[in-house]
């Protein structure tokens, strides 16, 4: 399943992910982006999203290594993938019909949420 990682560009942007070239994915705290990150599997497509300041999706990532033995601090590696050759901002993901209904837009604090491959499709071509 892919998912859309959030993140706070100022504090982790993706230009800081290709820089580092692998991470852990950490500093979660809401119980359900943590049950989110314990449920990802290696090489699970993920999508990198800049909240607050952009707020658009900007880049492609992976997960490279799940290690969930500490429910409340699961260690997520991530490596980076492509940037967006057109970045997706939130309004654009609110409009789109494949987004309809999506949690995305109902929890709106979710730092960790899932898409269906068809949202991953979305917003990765074009």
């Amino acid at each position: 399943m892919p998912y859309l990682l959030k993140t706070e560009p100022d504090k982790y942007s993706f230009d800081d992910l290709v820089r580092d070239g692998e991470t852990t994915w950490d500093g979660i705290t809401n119980n359900t982006a943590l049950m989110n990150l314990r449920g990802m599997k290696k090489g699970e497509k993920l999508v990198i999203y800049h909240s607050n300041v952009g707020k658009a999706a900007i880049g492609t990532a992976a997960v490279v290594s799940v290690d969930a033995t500490d429910p409340k601090n699961p260690i997520v590696r991530i490596k980076p993938g492509k940037r967006l050759k057109h970045q997706k901002s939130l309004a654009e993901m609110r409009e789109a019909p494949v987004f309809q209904g999506s949690i995305l837009f109902r929890q709106f604090r979710l730092s960790v949420v899932p898409l269906t491959p068809e949202q991953y499709e979305w917003i990765t071509l074009g």
